[in-house]
């Protein structure tokens, strides 16, 4: 038998195996596909500064199996739009997009809003509408696409303009898929809790089937700065990286190259290392063999002098905003939260930010109510896979007076321009030993104070009890004290009733 052998596109290859991206099941895929466009929206959004009102309808088309139904997806949002000349790749045309400069973004791969598009077409075999204006133009294009799978191409099958009157700018999709949304209700109610929680500056609005609103109303209008663009750092670069900066620079030396293409290398580092690798400061970077950009690219993870990466290129909440989100969806008794310096893995900067809530609106389960967020995104599923719940699970928490059947709420947002998940869909983060010692030392921290707060919680609930007792007893006392000093007057009692809470106060 004469084996064959065939190439496929990439929309074919994720057409076969949906399931990487998470849209394993009807229950999943609903959710999936409105986390991914709503992400989207809230990016684009945010690139602008502009506090995301971003308006999510999900409406019942049509009965399809006996456990799943047709539903019509709608997201409008106030973002920057996009060009018309790129609507139709950047919806149609699987791993294209805006998603691959070394940024912080919610998105990672590029995929998730047009796998969304694609599971929609394979399950519906209808049509998607995207509208969308810049708000420099006076235009609104209007574009109905398919995705040709076998070519990873898109399909214009219409294309409208209209004068954009009321000056609006945004996007808006809408498109066809099949779901569950009974069974994946509960966890889409909760991906816009906490996406509500982690981005308290949006305005959030729900419209279900049966017609039932959730609106999440922003707390604040201040917002993060915008996370800037960066370059590759040495201590992440490998020999592909390497070869395809050589390939596009035009810089004419070593040491401009260095300079240019890599991330807090200055004119005295850059010469410190090429002597350090042995290379001639004027060489030209095209000019070197492959076995020398080996070697550089090895030499580079050794030199031990380049300067860590900066943060400046994320962008952190910061702990007001997290304590606005934090209070706005728990509203807890009591609140803490830290922000830890910016720390690295593999050369890509990360900051861990951390709250510790207690007691108020936190839900009681008989456990730690764990909420992950990265880069602002929750991360719902496979939560016992995640490193904050291994580093949350080898905690002595006794010694911080705290215990898994308190009413305590611990929120871990990371931000990076790389995010370590472990897989496509976005689910939970490695267990890299870098960011297990921030999220563990952030947590000591929080702890720490909550310690505090228990404590004096406790000593606050004994004086009470103290009191009690004494309020309770002494009038007893006093007036069998009379009695059996055969004294007619009953000793005054509010002296020393005040004595006792005045020594309670000092104590506290």
């Amino acid at each position: 038998m004469v084996q064959t052998f065939e190439e496929i596109s990439a929309s074919d290859f994720f057409y076969r195996n949906r399931d990487i991206a998470g849209f394993t099941n009807p229950s999943r895929a609903i959710f999936v596909a409105i986390r991914e466009i709503v992400e989207n929206s809230l990016d684009a959004a945010e690139s602008q500064k502009i506090p995301p009102d971003v308006y999510v309808r999900l409406s019942y088309e049509a009965g399809a199996t006996k456990e799943t139904q047709i539903y019509k997806l709608r997201v409008e949002d106030n973002g920057c739009g996009i060009q018309p000349r790129f609507i139709p790749s950047a919806f149609g045309q699987i791993l294209y997009g805006s998603k691959y400069k070394l940024k912080q973004t919610r998105g990672t791969f590029g995929l998730g809003g047009k796998m969304a598009l694609l599971y929609g077409q394979i399950t519906t075999h209808q049509a998607a509408t995207v509208t969308s204006c810049t708000g420099d133009t006076n235009k609104i294009y209007t574009f109905q696409l398919m995705i040709d799978i076998q070519r990873n191409r898109p399909v214009i099958i219409d294309r409208k303009v209209q004068i954009n009157k009321d000056n609006w700018r945004g996007t808006i999709i809408e498109f066809t898929l099949e779901g569950d949304y009974l069974r994946s209700m509960p966890k889409i109610l909760e991906y816009f809790k906490q996406t509500a929680m982690v981005n308290p500056y949006a305005n959030l609005t729900f419209v279900d089937p049966k017609g039932r609103l959730y609106k999440f109303t922003r707390a604040t209008t201040d917002m993060p700065e915008p996370p800037k663009e960066t370059l590759p750092h040495p201590y992440g670069v490998d020999v592909e990286l390497l070869q395809r900066l050589i390939s596009v620079t035009e810089c004419p030396t070593m040491t401009e190259f260095l300079r240019y293409h890599f991330h807090r290398v200055g004119g005295i580092t850059a010469q410190k290392f090429l002597e350090f690798n042995e290379l001639p400061p004027n060489k030209n970077p095209k000019k070197l063999t492959h076995i020398e950009i080996v070697k550089l690219t090895q030499n580079l993870k050794k030199f031990k002098d380049f300067l860590p990466p900066d943060a400046s290129c994320l962008s952190p909440l910061g702990e007001e905003l997290l304590k606005t989100g934090i209070m706005k969806e728990l509203n807890p008794e009591y609140l803490v939260v830290h922000q830890r310096k910016p720390s690295t893995y593999a050369g890509h900067p990360f900051i861990v930010e951390i709250g510790m809530a207690y007691g108020g609106g936190v839900p009681k389960t008989g456990n730690f109510v764990l909420y992950r967020f990265a880069n602002k995104i929750p991360l719902l599923y496979d939560e016992a896979s995640d490193v904050s719940y291994r580093v949350i699970g080898s905690m002595n928490w006794r010694r911080y007076k705290a215990s898994a059947d308190m009413p305590i709420a611990i929120v871990v947002h990371i931000c990076s321009t790389k995010v370590p998940y472990k897989t496509v869909g976005k689910e939970f983060i490695a267990d890299r030993a870098e960011v297990r010692r921030e999220i563990a030392n952030a947590l000591r921290e929080v702890a720490r104070q909550l310690g505090h707060f228990l404590s004096r919680r406790e000593h606050v609930d004994r004086e009470k009890k103290r009191i009690s007792i004494f309020s309770k007893y002494l009038p007893r006392i006093a007036e069998f004290s009379a009695m059996l000093a055969g004294k007619e007057r009953i000793p005054d009692i509010d002296k020393l009733l005040k004595s006792v809470q005045k020594y309670g106060s000092e104590e506290k």
